[in-house]
């Protein structure tokens, strides 16, 4: 696609006399706070239903097929052991949505896929976080970013189609998902149900590259225990009662997480991957009183894996093996932990999924984006996306988006209006392409 189409000029034309129209739809979607209920109680906030009846209702009026339903854990307890399934998640008042506009016929269908839900907005913001402000060419506010603002372009990008007067050959169906900020439960739901596609736009914030792989994350504790005394008395040895600090054997684990990612570094890596795969701490909670050895230390880490390094089911089994592997080594070398060995508790194994580099759909969106005078980058995302159950389901998935990736969960979120209607404009021409069109 050298250059663009006359139907292709179309769309772009609508899209840049209409661009207040995408900019406010995502401001619309930013004012619901949609946040995932998994962060908090707070149901003023978990208004995830909400959004979902705007993304509806403006589907609707583009003359799309609604399908609005609550996902049934104990309908998708056959998933038990694969990724995104969690019993104890709860759906009510928090729907998934497909939305399909019917082509033609003749052409390759496409899906348009993004989540709904958000993170808490946290603390620090010089802003509303939920009030979409605009100034000096952004737009500001919880899930600009991650990820109303693709989710915005994609539809956007249809309704320029449409309402350009011209129709999919393919069928194209909009899917907006609910809990993937907490594992994912939504998008398996979502495939069970059937929907699928000869291609799709997981539009995750990329900064207008395009990812046809993610990485998988595991989420994982690590409890060491120790035993409580007074801080300020001399100790005897701990194997005649003595103390031990919970927080100095922690240590040791931090020390060694060190070199175990020295090791990962060199072998743990992808050619489309900016950086290797680590375990990275990301909490730390220890002891009960000033006057107190720590009884008990806690260590929060975030582990990534390949898709190489999944197994049949996706999911990271073999790094948690490894993982567990290495702490009982380490647990190993101290003699309080040789008798007293920590305890590794798995929270989260988000699915990871890879379609190849020169894949027809990742050149066509490369190309998208050089019609555009954009030069393309093809790099894989380094955070989880839900585009695993999706490849694994038959649907080749890039991830593509507007928005800085390291901006997500941020305090003061924001997106760059030009890059959320360049998102758009790409996606139109793609779609132009990928479904062909006929005059409505």
């Amino acid at each position: 696609m050298a250059n663009i189409s006359p139907q292709g000029a179309r769309v772009l034309s609508w899209i840049d006399e209409h661009r207040e129209e995408v900019i406010g739809f995502l401001q619309d979607l930013i004012r619901i706070p949609s946040v995932n209920p998994w962060f908090t109680t707070d149901g003023e906030i978990c208004r995830e239903g909400e959004a979902q009846a705007l993304v509806a209702e403006k589907m609707k009026a583009l003359g799309a097929e609604i399908d609005l339903w609550e996902p049934d854990p104990a309908d998708l307890a056959r998933y038990e052991g694969h990724p995104g399934y969690y019993a104890d998640h709860r759906f009510e008042g928090r729907p998934n949505l497909a939305a399909v506009v019917r082509g033609t016929g003749g052409g390759r269908s496409l899906l348009l896929a993004g989540h709904i839900d958000v993170v808490l907005p946290g603390e620090g913001w010089t802003r509303d976080p939920f009030g979409a402000e605009r100034a000096d060419g952004r737009i500001y506010g919880r899930g600009t970013v991650d990820m109303k603002g693709g989710v915005a372009a994609m539809i956007m990008a249809l309704e320029a189609v449409l309402r350009s007067g011209l129709r999919p050959k393919g069928d194209v169906t909009v899917g907006t998902l609910v809990d993937e900020e907490a594992g994912g439960m939504g998008t398996l739901a979502f495939v069970d149900r059937g929907y699928g596609a000869d291609g799709c736009f997981m539009t995750e914030p990329s900064g207008l590259m395009v990812s046809p792989l993610c990485r998988g994350i595991l989420w994982g504790k690590l409890t060491v225990r120790g035993r409580s005394g007074h801080i300020e008395m001399p100790q005897g040895d701990w194997r005649d009662g003595g103390a031990v600090d919970a927080i100095d054997k922690a240590r040791l684990f931090l020390d060694q997480i060190d070199r175990l990612n020295r090791d990962w570094k060199d072998r743990k890596t992808h050619p489309l991957q900016p950086t290797p795969c680590q375990v990275y701490v990301s909490q730390i909670a220890a002891g009960e009183y000033p006057t107190s050895f720590a009884n008990r230390a806690e260590i929060h880490f975030n582990a990534q894996y390949l898709p190489s390094e999944a197994d049949e089911k996706g999911r990271g089994t073999a790094v948690q093996a490894e993982i567990e592997t290495f702490f009982r080594r380490v647990a190993e070398t101290d003699p309080w932990l040789r008798e007293n060995p920590p305890e590794v508790e798995w929270l989260i194994d988000a699915d990871c999924g890879e379609i190849p580099g020169d894949h027809p759909f990742v050149t066509l969106c490369a190309e998208s984006l050089r019609a555009l005078g954009v030069d393309p980058v093809v790099q894989g995302s380094s955070c989880h996306t839900d585009m695993g159950w999706f490849i694994r389901r038959g649907t080749p998935t890039v991830n593509f988006g507007p928005g800085d990736p390291r901006i997500a969960h941020h305090t003061d979120e924001f997106v760059e209006e030009e890059e959320l209607l360049t998102a758009t404009k790409a996606m139109t021409l793609a779609l132009v392409d990928w479904c062909g069109v006929d005059e409505a």
